[in-house]
């Protein structure tokens, strides 16, 4: 049952006739009291809510039932009805709960996607999340582009298989050089809109001037130097994915456009006053800190909001080392298979000191040291002085940095290590475990013998 709250009956009738067309059943309500009647006799699949229950638009009884709804029923999701001018107090409801927020007048087909998305996480949060391992991961979904097998990778698997058979929009969060984008195409490839475009855009290399033209298309004489028609990445990502890379380094001027888009799936064309609509997916990606820029002015709140209903946080290299050794024979392998060189070997040294490298600028430096090497060595056999070698001053810089072992034992090494490795996985003993390459029997062993304790 779904339940919509709106003191106009002619909203509560409309509703009420999408949603039984739709195969839902629904209860309505027409205020707060006759609401919290229901909610207390029953548990709803999904709230619908206006904000206004009364003459005035303060929304401040919309909060207050929405904080009263949470109480009773935290975990059905509510999905708040306002008005384009409120976006604001929308962000101040799902700052308190809410799922998500459609505005007035809204459209059918986005108002169903989003009740279809809120039941379908929410449905997904009931099931257990049983880790997955490579195995399960390959044989059930698309990841064949993602090397490694490091629990903290298998997490980000995890969640990625349970959320990409949505529509929930989605930012991938980390480093640069992490792979923001290719979780975004594994999100793509498991998802439904398969068969459908996967379309990327750079918007840390769009211009303001550009930006329109760039995302929305324009017409043959639309501005000086529109000789021709040129089609949008929205338009050519209708049906499928769009994947919208440092969506941080968007201009302030910009945002609010890509709201518009965003929140109706509806934009203009230049020079074409005709509303387009798209149905899209919107994965975005980010390795700046949005809630800092959020509260520095400097990126919008409710366009955070709008993209970032599920966060995947991808891991910098230095927090999955066990990952090192797959990534170093993946990246020879291609290498030599694109220039036609012979299958290079490693020394277990060699391996070993990757393994250590601090890389800053994670998978994406690792692959460039591997390469590098590879070429101008020339060698079938590359030990450590063969990378050594190859490093740049401020790479030899963060590695000496690293190594800090000089004048230790072997015992005060080993505890070194293991601290370093609690402190990394955040006391997770199973990730500890994997990430030293033992069991966690032999992990509680040396951490009795160091005298280190685990208790928070």
């Amino acid at each position: 049952m779904i339940l919509i709250i709106d003191d106009d009956a002619a909203v509560r009738s409309s509703l009420s006739f999408l949603l039984k067309r739709a195969g839902y059943s629904t209860e309505v309500a027409s205020g707060p009291k006759e609401a919290l009647e229901v909610i207390r006799m029953a548990a709803p699949r999904l709230i619908l809510m206006d904000m206004n229950f009364t003459l005035t638009t303060t929304g401040e009884e919309g909060i207050q039932l929405l904080k009263q709804v949470k109480i009773f029923r935290p975990d059905v999701p509510v999905i708040l009805i306002t008005a384009w001018g409120s976006i604001a107090l929308a962000v101040q409801g799902i700052q308190a709960g809410a799922f998500d927020f459609i505005t007035k007048p809204w459209n059918n087909l986005i108002l169903l996607n989003v009740i279809r998305t809120a039941l379908e996480l929410s449905e997904q949060k009931k099931i257990e999340k049983t880790p997955l391992n490579r195995s399960d991961a390959d044989q059930k979904f698309h990841f064949d582009k993602i090397i490694g097998q490091s629990a903290a990778l298998m997490d980000v698997f995890g969640t990625v298989s349970r959320i990409a058979p949505t529509n929930a929009p989605v930012l991938i969060t980390g480093e640069s050089g992490t792979g923001k984008e290719l979780i975004a195409e594994a999100i793509h490839l498991n998802s439904p809109r398969v068969k459908a475009p996967f379309v990327k855009v750079n918007l840390g290399g769009l211009s303001q001037s550009l930006f329109e033209s760039e995302m929305f298309g324009h017409k043959k004489g639309a501005f000086t130097d529109a000789y021709m028609d040129r089609t949008g990445r929205f338009e050519m990502a209708d049906k499928g994915t769009i994947f919208l890379d440092e969506i941080g380094d968007l201009e302030l001027s910009s945002q609010v456009k890509m709201l518009r888009v965003l929140q109706d799936q509806t934009f203009e064309v230049l020079g074409d006053s005709r509303p387009r609509k798209v149905d899209i997916r919107v994965v975005s990606a980010t390795n700046c800190d949005l809630r800092q820029m959020v509260a520095a002015r400097t990126f919008r709140e409710d366009l955070f909001y709008r993209i970032n209903l599920i966060t995947v946080h991808l891991p910098p290299l230095r927090e999955r080392r066990e990952d090192i050794p797959l990534l170093v024979r993946y990246f020879a392998d291609k290498q030599s298979e694109s220039n036609g060189l012979p299958k290079v070997e490693f020394t277990s040294e060699a391996i070993v000191y990757l393994q250590r490298l601090p890389f800053p600028g994670n998978i994406r430096e690792l692959k460039n040291l591997v390469e590098r090497t590879m070429l101008v060595s020339g060698k079938k056999l590359l030990d450590t002085d063969d990378f050594k070698h190859q490093l740049s001053p401020d790479q030899e810089q963060h590695a000496s940095a690293s190594f800090t072992t000089t004048g230790l034992t072997l015992d005060e090494i080993e505890k070194q290590t293991i601290l370093q490795a609690l402190e990394t996985h955040q006391g997770n003993l199973s990730h500890v475990a994997s990430a030293l390459g033992i069991s966690r029997a032999a992990l509680y062993r040396r951490l009795e013998k160091h005298g280190i304790s685990t208790d928070k």
